[in-house]
């Protein structure tokens, strides 16, 4: 987006006026169907057929593939429609206001109100403006077993539209965004897989770090930590006002690998200090985390007090959380016990330089992934401002009248 600097000539905004429609004028709104399951030879053709879960299980502004498919016979059977491509894929049933642009042609089930936009709107625009208005979607919606919103109730939502140049501009603004977003979640996933590749190299001991050639021992939790298995207090000490500390239970308590707080309790009986390492011990087993702050622990979690350099066990323990499921037992819910926490054994440098050596590695692959992260996070923010006043004509975006 631009913005006319002061004294700037070959700017100028946009002026035009926006004028006040509802959906079902600037765009046709198309139901959708599912032909006879019961009939083999309907199914599996050459038309990608959309549900919701092909719309909200991908990320992108475009739907590139369906899982299932159907045939020719199959679309006449039903109700559904052929859609072309460009059409938005709007999700009217339990994840109301979910949206996709179709890249080709299309049908849907009966979970979708797509809109088919005419030549006065541009369906990149009205993709955009259709995510802001989720929530007057699911204040009209209706149901008993699950929400829906009608292709009545579709069509009369109003909206303000600007003129078609201006459309383009705003998507144009808004698309560059979201191509940094993409490349940026790109970007992540590969310096997460370049973690998870260093991991695999420096934790078994395959990759050696430069001046490192001791030997390598098997050593069980309880040689390399102190284990303080939890206890829950009695629920009548819980509190959501902050009182005592905050009780750690299981995963319900960690985000991001470090514990939050979201219930308290004056009655504290085993506890972790700031900094100590946290294993979930019930449903699933395993997860590690790092403890924010003195807290209370609950039954589903142990604290490790670690003897050598806790960032080394953090990094060793995370890349084997998967062999915990092999441990978990019970029929209500799966759990680990304090004999299989303490025997569970971990090959680890002997050297603890080597140790150290390895978790800085492997830390600062964290730290640059978190960085992005929030980048990311930023960015994302920052797309949404640029939504919420182009979207509604309160900032209007400047072009470059010499082109």
């Amino acid at each position: 987006m631009q913005h006319a600097p002061a004294g700037k000539t070959g700017l100028s905004r946009f002026n035009g006026e926006w004028e006040a429609v509802i959906l079902g004028e600037i765009a046709d709104i198309k139901n959708g169907a599912t032909p006879s399951t019961q009939v083999a030879a309907y199914w599996n053709g050459s038309l990608p057929w959309c549900i919701p879960t092909d719309i909200t299980s991908k990320s992108g502004k475009y739907l590139l593939e369906t899982e299932r498919s159907i045939t020719a016979e199959g679309l006449k059977s039903s109700a559904a429609s052929l859609l072309p491509a460009g059409a938005l894929l709007l999700c009217s049933r339990a994840t109301i206001g979910e949206i996709k642009i179709a890249a080709s042609p299309v049908s849907t089930n009966q979970g979708f109100k797509s809109l088919v936009c005419r030549d006065c709107v541009s369906n990149e625009f009205l993709y955009y403006l259709l995510i802001t208005l989720k929530p007057q979607m699911l204040e009209r919606a209706t149901g008993s077993t699950f929400l829906e919103i009608s292709k009545r109730d579709v069509a009369s939502i109003e909206v303000r539209l600007p003129p078609y140049d201006e459309q383009r501009a705003i998507v144009e603004a808004l698309s560059d965004v979201d191509g940094l977003l993409e490349a940026l979640d790109a970007l992540i996933a590969k310096k997460r897989n370049i973690k998870q590749s260093a991991m695999q190299q420096l934790l078994t001991g395959k990759t050696r770090l430069p001046g490192f050639r001791g030997p390598w021992s098997e050593k069980s939790l309880a040689d390399l930590a102190a284990v303080i298995m939890g206890q829950s207090p009695s629920s009548m000490f819980y509190n959501l006002q902050g009182e005592g500390l905050p009780l750690i239970q299981g995963n319900a308590d960690i985000e991001n690998r470090r514990t939050t707080e979201r219930v308290w309790t004056t009655q504290a009986s085993k506890c972790c200090d700031s900094g100590d390492l946290l294993l979930t011990v019930r449903a699933p087993v395993g997860t590690v985390a790092v403890a924010s702050k003195e807290a209370c622990l609950g039954r589903g979690v142990c604290g490790l007090k670690p003897f050598g350099d806790s960032t080394f066990l953090f990094q060793a323990l995370l890349h084997v959380e998967k062999r915990w499921q092999i441990l978990e037992q019970g029929s209500t819910f799966t759990a680990a016990n304090s004999e299989q926490v303490r025997r569970f054994r971990l090959r680890v440098p002997d050297d603890e330089k080597e140790q150290r050596a390895i978790a800085a590695a492997l830390s600062d692959m964290d730290a640059e992934i978190a960085a992005l992260e929030r980048r990311l996070d930023k960015t994302r923010r920052i797309k949404q401002g640029m939504m919420q006043q182009l979207l509604t004509g309160n900032i209007r975006i400047a072009y470059d009248t010499r082109s």
